[in-house]
């Protein structure tokens, strides 16, 4: 089962709660093993896409046979997904890598656990106004994310361009120096759902996107200006859920199902162009 859900974080728990049809107060968090005879539904928050369009395969081609059914919510932000899983309202998501993880724990105070990395999309650049990254004038308009985690991310990626200079795991675009930045560009701060909208304003120059994100918008990095490299990359997808979740057989098994040979296949068929790169 796959559910749509296009809400922004204020509210939403609720409404998720009320579509929740595996949550950790069903009887299914209890089952000791699993039984393809009698599936056992597992809730799962999942960005459109690659997410959610891996688990429908999972869905349809792997969990039937292991006992489970997943109900999957698409998720277009990035705040409910932990948000929801920390109130019980999920059981699970899957969208998101270690930096943005451990600074919401950090922030929030959640108390979760994570699977290993499944898939990395790499972060890009992309311009509607000029064809070749050389070619980003003096005091540019970027739209860049105003998340934290992912603006460094981002900032990395013009730092190889040679847009930007010594940029730190700290650093965010409030606090580049005229060293950093001698190009003086000037930035757009957004959520990350928004910068595509915001590639196609005129005012822009250059939009930095996520790679989930570029995916739902159509594109694909090799039209991209910049790309980011995939080699030790540390923003690899990855399971989430809660700490009193960790010995959930169905947890456990989706997780499994996620890093099998079977997964790794779809992705570099559905993806060859290396838009999802498989991390394990």
């Amino acid at each position: 089962m796959r559910k749509s859900l296009s809400l922004l974080a204020t509210g939403i728990a609720a409404a998720l709660a009320l579509t929740a049809c595996g949550g950790s107060s069903s009887p299914s968090a209890d089952v000791k093993t699993l039984d393809p005879a009698n599936p056992v539904t597992l809730s799962v928050g999942a960005s459109p896409v690659p997410q959610a369009k891996i688990l429908e395969f999972i869905n349809q081609d792997l969990a039937p046979k292991a006992g489970l059914k997943l109900d999957i919510k698409e998720i277009e932000d990035y705040q409910t997904p932990n948000t929801a899983l920390s109130d019980g309202s999920l059981d699970t998501n899957y969208y998101q890598h270690l930096p943005w993880y451990e600074d919401q724990v950090k922030t929030k105070g959640y108390k979760f656990g994570h699977g290993e990395g499944v898939h990395i999309e790499p972060y890009a650049a992309f311009s509607e106004k000029v064809k070749d990254i050389k070619d980003v004038q003096d005091g540019a308009k970027v739209a860049i994310t105003n998340d934290p985690s992912n603006q460094v991310r981002a900032l990395k990626v013009l730092q190889v361009a040679g847009l930007v200079k010594d940029i730190k795991e700290d650093s965010s675009v409030l606090t580049l120096t005229d060293e950093q930045n001698p190009k003086k560009l000037k930035f757009s701060e957004n959520q990350p759902e928004l910068l595509i909208n915001d590639l196609k304003d005129p005012s822009v120059d250059l939009a930095l996107i996520n790679g989930n994100f570029i995916l739902k918008a159509g594109l694909s990095t090799k039209d991209a200006l910049a790309v980011e490299s995939v080699e030790d990359n540390p923003y690899a997808n990855f399971l989430a859920w809660r700490e009193d979740s960790k010995d959930d057989v169905r947890i456990k098994k989706l997780d499994e199902l996620l890093h099998s040979p079977e997964v790794k296949a779809f992705i570099e068929k559905e993806w060859p162009n290396g838009d999802v790169t498989v991390a394990f």
